[in-house]
């Protein structure tokens, strides 16, 4: 029975975000841990919000949705109207301009691209052009062994992993926190990566951020195919449990 209570409860060191796992005198956790994060580049289905400024604004005011047909809507409802989806090619097509590939580009980079065909086909540097580039939200997919799973938008351009799993209500206590799969989009297929969140060098990780299109998903713990409970008390009470039902069927069966 001492075996069956050891490998049904979870080890409180399987539940603690952050833990400084090196061998070290003292609990003191390092604080030059660098995040590293490289500059997203552009996928398919990625919606973008392009606005182009110049000195005389009505003369760009056709590069610029007004968005007056969609006041009601939320903002991932506008962001997908009034916003450049790229297309399965890898292109966006912006009026009057033309169709861009932006595939595998960056922001900056897309700006670039828009600023010089302005400059050539529209205006004069003396336009003081100014554009800015930007994803439409960051949308990712959050399944497996979360408070809240399903597919989550947020409004910012850097988002980690915990943030990302806070707003799908937390990983619970039966969730593997020790082996978090990030399942990502890129040109030549998907990949999957694995992240120890109970690991303070997650810090390091270059999937610590994530990105638009990631899939998020939490492995159960075995524990929780077992069933027999999550903390020492409730698994004492399961097995109490079966025990008690193990006796009394022993002494039915012997009675009759």
């Amino acid at each position: 029975m001492s075996c069956i209570f050891t490998s049904s409860c979870i080890p409180h060191k399987d539940t603690v975000y952050l833990q400084n796992k090196e061998d070290a005198l003292n609990d003191t956790i390092p604080y030059d841990l660098s995040e590293v994060q490289k500059p997203y580049r552009i996928q398919i289905d990625d919606i973008l919000n392009i606005r182009i400024k110049v000195l005389d604004q009505d003369n760009v005011q056709i590069f610029n949705p007004i968005g007056d047909g969609n006041l009601n809507a939320s903002s991932a409802e506008r962001a997908y109207f009034d916003g450049f989806t790229v297309d399965i090619h890898g292109n966006i097509r912006i009026p009057t301009l033309g169709r861009f590939n932006v595939l595998g580009y960056t922001a900056p980079e897309i700006e670039k691209l828009i600023e010089d065909k302005l400059l050539e086909e529209q205006f004069k540097e003396t336009a003081n052009i100014f554009v800015t580039v930007k994803l439409a939200g960051l949308r990712y997919t959050a399944t497996g062994e979360i408070a809240n799973p399903g597919t989550i938008t947020l409004y910012k351009e850097r988002v980690n992993i915990f943030e990302a799993i806070a707003n799908a209500g937390e990983i619970p206590t039966t969730g593997n926190k020790k082996d978090v799969l990030i399942i990502r989009q890129y040109p030549q297929g998907q990949k999957i990566h694995h992240l120890d969140l109970t690991d303070i060098n997650v810090m390091k990780s270059p999937y610590y951020y994530i990105q638009p299109n990631d899939m998020i998903y939490i492995k159960p713990l075995k524990q929780k195919s077992l069933g027999t409970g999550e903390t020492a008390v409730s698994s004492l009470t399961t097995i109490a449990t079966i025990f008690s039902l193990v006796t009394s069927s022993i002494l039915i069966f012997s009675r009759l």
